[in-house]
């Protein structure tokens, strides 16, 4: 009977807990730390062990998983003081489920290649809902033969699982996948209000195209939400607006023209200055009622 590797978990949020809740359900043994204590306090009491510092983790784990919120708390948690790095020993997995800038999972690869240890950057799409179930898509770059011996873990929280290519290249997925999940919600923001302003029913035109070429998961999963007047998270619209940051300082770095990407950055900012941050970024949706005087639930 194989043993399973003890895990390491750091960054407890929307996508994080659930994540490190499977693990667990799973049969693994997880050391997990955040910097809000509570829900800590919440997986010890499911059978999680509590790590002190990311350097406490890294000791005691032989993958390390982390799911923050930007590049800096990545930088900080993986290469700071106290940070997985100063734990970690030579054959250590450090995996990034953030998603953050493609040049500093470069740096973070290059700085545990040199202890002997690899570090993945691994992307995720799919939500709260897709961590709650365990089916998100994972993009992964790094190492093939570190990826394999992360793949089971992987397998307990995604449903496909890609290896992209060398190190960033999980990042450059992600944006990818950022530009088209933002075109996606802009769209559909426009469409209803565009039926809406015309005297059609929203809700049909949605059930008309669903079936035809504007078929895709935004149209198959937001609307019901947004019908019945809920626009709660999700997805967090001050979240996809980060991670547009990162899609654009990423294109310029690299030269690439992404006009439609530029403008829907723009858009995610107005909600930010409306005040919607912290709503889903299907809410997107608001900005364009807005400019429509109008609302979908008039």
């Amino acid at each position: 009977m194989t043993t399973k590797p003890t895990l390491g978990f750091i960054g407890l949020g929307l996508m994080g807990k659930p994540m490190a809740r499977n693990l667990l359900k799973a049969g693994y043994e997880v050391v997990v730390h955040n910097r809000s204590r509570e829900v800590v306090a919440e997986l010890v009491g499911e059978g999680a062990l509590e790590g002190v510092s990311p350097k406490d983790v890294a000791s005691r784990a032989v993958i390390v998983f982390t799911n923050l919120p930007d590049s800096p708390d990545v930088e900080l948690v993986a290469l700071g003081k106290d940070g997985v790095l100063e734990g970690a020993s030579e054959g250590l997995i450090f995996v990034d489920h953030s998603t953050i800038k493609p040049s500093l999972a470069r740096h973070i690869a290059t700085e545990f290649e040199k202890i002997g240890a690899n570090a993945l950057d691994a992307p995720v799409s799919g939500g709260d809902i897709g961590a709650q179930n365990g089916t998100l898509a994972i993009m992964v770059g790094g190492a093939a033969e570190a990826l394999e011996k992360v793949r089971p873990a992987f397998e307990v929280v995604g449903k496909t699982i890609t290896h992209v290519g060398g190190p960033g290249d999980g990042q450059i997925a992600k944006a990818a996948n950022q530009v088209m999940v933002a075109a996606q919600m802009v769209a559909m923001a426009e469409l209803m209000i565009l039926a809406k302003k015309s005297g059609a029913d929203p809700a049909r035109v949605v059930q008309a195209i669903q079936g035809g070429a504007a078929q895709c998961w935004t149209l198959d999963v937001k609307p019901e939400r947004l019908f019945a007047g809920n626009r709660e998270p999700g997805f967090k619209a001050y979240m996809q607006e980060k991670d547009l940051k990162i899609v654009m300082d990423t294109a310029r770095e690299y030269g690439a023209p992404l006009p439609a990407a530029g403008l829907h950055t723009q858009l995610y900012g107005a909600m930010l200055q409306m005040g919607m941050k912290d709503l889903d970024n299907s809410a997107v949706i608001g900005v364009i009622e807005d400019l429509a005087h109008t609302t979908l639930l008039d």
